[in-house]
């Protein structure tokens, strides 16, 4: 794979103060951008920050910003300061959210659900809602969104994460098709399974939480390693660079897709319903089921 420069790009990053976020961060500053890091824990996010300016060369500018993306004035006052910050805002790699409660819908705690739902899919709605109107003055934007394995497969005992996801997915494909227009391209990424504090909330909650199959395979991933970080984190920047230009409204996986190829097939692509959600129906299993005749 040819190397992707972000040089000169300035990037909004939620959830950047540990796992996937700060990945995508790292991956982010070390392609030559400057970015502008949101998580909620203040500490993590300083340490955060610390590491990336480190990181930075001449020119980049590395800031943080503690902020609940669920929350509307956090998120005004944040892409306020990054819009200040830079002038101009190229990228949004919508990251932030977490699992919420583990079991039964009849079992859990229906606040934590409805806040895992806050956060997952109404937090990266609201940071889109805020800092669009600045891509579309300069009629050019990139918005990355993290989806996560709710968005194509039932997650029995996370309900709310798999709501959430799936929601957020498609709420990615839909924003794609307003923003068109104004050269904002809207993608989502499947990072693969990832071996993050996430994955140890699984694995701490037990198979009486989560589900015995889905515990079995957390315990596997945990012990082989899961998928390595860097794979999501490379298409984060390939979606937040020039060469995925007029890629948009797709939902693509880091591991199994052939994503740095797109471009070649930008064409088809746009003509298709290649990497989106879909309703399945029975000509596509080879079926011929027929109403009563």
């Amino acid at each position: 794979m040819s190397v992707i420069s972000l040089k000169g790009r300035n990037a909004l990053i939620t959830g950047a103060s540990q796992g996937l976020g700060l990945a995508m961060a790292r991956a982010y500053v070390q392609a030559g951008a400057s970015v502008m890091l949101c998580a909620r824990d203040g500490v993590a996010l300083a340490g955060a920050v610390k590491e990336l300016s480190d990181l930075a060369g001449e020119g980049q500018i590395v800031r943080g910003r503690s902020a609940d993306v669920s929350r509307d004035d956090d998120v005004r006052l944040l892409v306020a300061e990054a819009i200040e910050t830079f002038g101009q805002v190229h990228v949004l790699v919508n990251n932030a959210g977490i699992y919420g409660p583990k079991g039964g819908i009849d079992e859990i705690d229906w606040l934590e659900w409805v806040r895992t739902v806050e956060i997952n899919l109404l937090g990266s709605v609201l940071v889109c809602r805020h800092l669009i109107p600045h891509f579309k003055a300069h009629r050019y934007g990139k918005i990355v969104q993290l989806s996560g394995g709710g968005a194509t497969a039932p997650l029995p005992f996370i309900s709310a994460y798999a709501a959430s996801k799936a929601a957020i997915v498609r709420f990615a494909e839909t924003l794609a098709e307003e923003v068109r227009e104004f050269g904002i391209d809207v993608n989502s990424i499947a990072p693969g399974a990832l071996n993050t504090r996430m994955l140890d909330e699984v694995l701490h909650a037990g198979p009486a939480k989560v589900g015995e199959n889905f515990y079995k395979k957390a315990v596997q991933q945990k012990a082989q390693g899961g998928a390595p970080l860097e794979k999501g984190s490379e298409l984060a920047v390939f979606l937040g660079s020039a060469a995925s230009d007029k890629i948009t409204g797709r939902l693509i996986s880091a591991v199994w897709d052939p994503w740095e190829t797109l471009p070649q097939h930008l064409d088809e692509l746009n003509h298709s319903d290649v990497y989106t959600l879909r309703r399945i129906v029975p000509q596509d299993r080879g079926f011929s089921w027929k109403g009563d005749e």
